[in-house]
């Protein structure tokens, strides 16, 4: 049957967001000066998302339209989007008479695009109140929701909600090419690709693609971009400027808003065995930049730097050096991983070097460096250099590493662990010049003009002292950001400089790869997320 909506009153947020309705256009020269004040315009709509007021509002005007309405199976409140953050989704919520169950599906106009289906989170437990969020709608389409519900006695009912979806706000494409597809049969396991930073100069977004390379997300971010997605008691962290994390719940809501003040984040975060979140940042009082790591306690908020590099490495950054009115970019850390107990590992860029740092929150050290001999030669650091093993064949070190993964493996003996990782293959440091990377054999020394990144796993031993490469296969070569992820039993490789990810099985065979338009330059990283226990319901 089809559902009936009674008074249903969708409350249009910002301009038309909710609806996915603003658009953009590429102006004209005589269209510069209006393109440019409509683009601010539009930020701003954006920023007055992620305030704790425009938040508050939206909850209490739906409490007021729960608590008011008689929403059931036949007539359920749904709104279009009410907390503005994700264009693509519908807020659902209703009662039914005796305990059920709910899951949905999408079916788009388009007959080509493959149904969406899921289990809302909270609906595989049978109840008689239902509120959750529906994503994967595709945009300019219509969209057919069917809502199956089952009830504790077993019965089956389903009912149809049509909606015509808008254009997306921003200028992402709806359907992604893929460019090739290996699976011959071969089903890629679920999940949702998530792109984080196809940096434009226009508005910026996390946006969401399914196994086919049909979008089924679009979430607006104040500037810059997102760098990876936490979760953590019912709650999705992720990075909507270069100065603020939010914390978004189940239904849309953004609950916390941190500010990081002096300090402008950058690359990554993770959460320390409390619950608070590492940062990556920059000091902006300070001339050097990526090179401290901030905490952010997640209950009130407070901003504490917990490590300065330079109190570490201070030897080497007096050694560094940079153009005159430049930053100083001597370490640039692009990635960490939380170890436990006050340790961590940080890959840094700028020397193509892994640090393993201890007593993070009492008194910090360098555990070991693993990075290549001539690098760090003269530096006063050698005595940190893990050993590279290579008796069971010979490889290249790391140039520009991105991406770098912790992973502990029940095959592996005591004090052995893996570090994956995007090797980039790409050797450059700006702020040590005189370091000729062209030394190393099968690096790459051109930005643009480079064959072959790679894939990289690690052994480390660290009661040896040693490290082995345990596997590796060739990507496309990527000189700057990307990533690499394992995925259920698969592995996701985004190589950023060329809009091309894919997802390969354990062995390195390509199953299927997609390309996407650049907005500028890039895309930063790109995960896969199951989103069990947050958007859908775990398995």
């Amino acid at each position: 049957m089809k559902l009936r909506k009674k008074n249903v009153v969708l409350f249009v947020l910002v301009a038309g967001l909710a609806a996915g309705s603003v658009t953009l256009h590429h102006a004209s020269a005589s269209e510069e000066v209006a393109e440019t004040e409509k683009l601010e315009t539009e930020r701003k709509q954006i920023k007055s998302i992620y305030t704790n007021s425009y938040q508050n509002k939206v909850e209490a005007r739906l409490e007021t339209a729960k608590s008011t309405g008689n929403y059931t199976e036949e007539a359920m409140l749904i709104e279009q989007n009410p907390y503005g953050t994700n264009t693509l989704s519908l807020y659902v919520y209703f009662e039914t008479e005796e305990n059920a169950k709910v899951s949905y599906t999408v079916s788009a106009a388009d007959k080509d695009i493959e149904d969406f289906s899921a289990v809302p989170e909270g609906e595989e437990e049978y109840q008689t109140e239902h509120e959750f969020q529906v994503i994967g709608l595709v945009p300019d389409q219509k969209n057919t929701v069917i809502f199956t519900i089952t009830t504790e006695s077993g019965e089956e009912r389903s009912y149809t909600y049509e909606c015509k979806m808008g254009s997306l706000v921003g200028e992402e494409e709806s359907q992604l090419e893929v460019t090739e597809d290996n699976t011959q049969g071969e089903e890629i396991g679920n999940g949702l690709y998530v792109i984080l930073g196809n940096d434009s100069d226009g508005l910026d977004f996390m946006y969401y693609y399914d196994k086919n390379g049909v979008i089924r997300g679009e979430i607006p971010l104040i500037g810059y971009r997102s760098h990876r997605l936490l979760f953590q008691n019912g709650l999705m962290y992720y990075s909507i400027s270069q100065t603020k994390i939010a914390a978004v719940n189940t239904l849309g809501k953004v609950e916390k808003i941190y500010d990081t003040g002096k300090y402008e984040l950058h690359h990554d975060y993770v959460f320390d065995d409390d619950g608070n979140l590492l940062v990556l940042a920059r000091d902006t009082e300070k001339d050097s930049v990526e090179d401290q790591i901030i905490r952010i306690d997640t209950s009130t908020g407070e901003i504490t730097c917990v490590l300065d590099l330079a109190d570490l490495f201070g030897d080497y950054k007096a050694q560094c050096a940079t153009e005159e009115g430049e930053e100083l970019d001597w370490m640039h850390i692009n990635t960490i991983q939380w170890l436990g107990e006050g340790t961590v590992l940080l890959s840094s860029r700028e020397t193509s070097s892994i640090f393993k740092i201890s007593g993070l929150y009492d008194t910090p050290q360098v555990d070991y460096i693993i990075g290549e001999d001539s690098f760090w030669e003269g530096s006063g650091y050698e005595e940190l250099l893990l050993t590279k093993d290579e008796s069971s064949g010979t490889f290249s070190g790391l140039g520009g590493q991105h991406s770098i993964t912790y992973e502990e493996s029940t095959d592996l003996e005591e004090n052995e662990y893996y570090i994956y990782m995007f090797n980039n293959n790409f050797g450059v440091s700006e702020s040590n010049p005189d370091y000729n990377w062209s030394q190393i054999e099968g690096i790459e020394t051109s930005i643009k003009g480079g064959d072959t990144s790679y894939f990289y796993q690690y052994k480390v031993n660290e009661k040896t002292g040693e490290y082995t490469l345990a596997k590796s296969f060739e990507v496309p070569f990527s000189s700057y950001v990307s990533s690499a992820q394992k995925y259920d039993g698969n592995i996701v490789i985004d190589s950023g400089f060329q809009g091309l990810f894919g997802e390969y099985d354990s062995e390195g065979n390509l199953l299927r790869q997609y390309k996407m338009d650049l907005a500028t330059k890039y895309i930063y990283r790109v995960y896969k997320y199951d989103f069990e226990g947050f958007y859908f319901a775990q398995e």
